[in-house]
């Protein structure tokens, strides 16, 4: 049958960031999925700056050559779900009395100017009611989405000027919880670190939903170029060095004369990054603490609405149970274990892959774990298209 008349296309993902453009396309093996195919394009920096499209012309014409460039199957659709930029977005849980659909929406619009810091007729808003994980509420729980009009009309352009058809356009840290939280649900709260190229975003997500996100400007690209100017070198050798040795304490070379050069080097690249790390730490410290005093009754199954603990002389909120690391940087070579130190939490690397391959696979022929890890949000917007079109999944 002609794709035209499908009710439902087959859509493929689309992650569009800063500096590259990721493609997945899942498909259905009787009762389970699998990779049909998938690439990564970079794109000049500038194209896009900070998640706002700079030269739509330029962008359009690398999403034609990422399409062109997938590895496997031919991609065989036109229907695309896109990315949005997490730092353009608006998210906010509240809480609404049990009305009509009808009523309900009218009533989120008008409450929805509380909370939204640009005029409504300049944003496309949306919401989603969510289900309770175990209790039975006097009231709706509601995760509203507020995303700038002119932001997501140029994505829009480029995608359509690329001969695509936008079957949907998601805000990335949607996609990322749809990759690494289980079945879509937790008994207690997850902090989703998704550490990139250009940013680093927390995502927390509760029960059925996300229920807090933000973005800071630490990425792994300014590790590199911390690396690159205190030993002079050039960018390409201290990404090389990072990869190496990262953040791990030990090193066991085979010669005295290699211990001794290997251990200055390493011991180098840590001391050069102790900066960073402290702020990052710090950013994470605050943005936990900021979540448990501001958030509301999540009404998880467990009960355990968490104590804060203390750690020096601030406390880390024991709300959050644990730490999924994702996004190309999370693969620096000890960046969990620190964190764990630091923060007092387990901190472990997500499965980008745990509600899409069976059992416990956590990667592809051509698509190692590693690699995916850099792949979260676009496996997510993959998973999302599979999910509307296969409800036996």
């Amino acid at each position: 049958m002609l794709e035209l008349f499908k009710l439902k296309p087959e859509t493929f993902g689309l992650d569009i960031s800063d500096l590259s453009l990721k493609i997945i396309k899942l498909k259905k093996r009787k009762k389970e999925l699998g990779l049909a195919c998938f690439g990564e394009r970079k794109i000049k920096p500038g194209i896009i700056k900070q998640g706002q499209i700079i030269k739509q012309d330029e962008l359009t014409e690398n999403i034609l050559e990422a399409i062109k460039e997938v590895k496997g199957e031919k991609l065989g659709t036109r229907y695309v779900v896109s990315s949005l930029p997490e730092e353009k977005a608006f998210f906010q849980v509240i809480k609404m009395p049990k009305i009509s659909a009808g009523d309900l929406r009218s009533a989120i619009i008008y409450e929805a100017e509380n909370y939204i810091p640009i005029p409504l007729e300049k944003v496309y808003l949306d919401f989603q009611v969510i289900s309770p994980a175990d209790n039975h509420l006097d009231h709706l729980d509601v995760l509203i989405a507020a995303i700038p009009k002119n932001t997501v009309d140029v994505y829009f352009s480029c995608l359509k000027s690329a001969g695509l058809e936008p079957h949907a356009l998601e805000v990335e840290s949607l996609a990322i919880a749809r990759s690494l939280i289980k079945d879509g649900i937790t008994t207690s709260p997850v902090l989703l670190i998704d550490f990139g190229a250009t940013k680093t975003s927390f995502i927390i997500f509760s029960g059925r939903s996300l229920r807090f996100t933000s973005s800071i400007s630490v990425s792994s690209i300014n590790f590199t170029e911390i690396i690159s100017k205190s030993l002079g070198i050039d960018m390409a050798k201290a990404e090389k060095l990072k990869i190496k040795y990262g953040l791990e304490e030990k090193i066991k070379p085979k010669t005295k004369k290699e211990k001794s050069s290997v251990q200055k080097e390493r011991s180098k690249i840590f001391e050069a990054l102790v900066p960073a790390l402290v702020d990052l730490t710090q950013q994470i410290k605050k943005h936990l603490h900021y979540y448990q005093t501001h958030s509301h009754e999540e009404h998880l199954s467990s009960g355990q609405k968490g104590k804060s603990k203390p750690l020096g002389e601030k406390s880390i909120p024991r709300g959050v149970s644990r730490i999924l690391l994702c996004g190309g940087g999370s693969n620096l070579k000890g960046l969990g274990e620190l964190l764990s130190l630091e923060l007092k939490l387990p901190v472990e690397v997500g499965n980008p892959w745990v509600n899409i391959l069976p059992g416990d696979k956590r990667g592809t022929p051509g698509l190692s774990f590693e690699k995916s890890l850099g792949y979260a949000t676009v496996l997510g917007l993959g998973l999302r298209g599979m999910l509307e079109n296969n409800k036996d999944l």
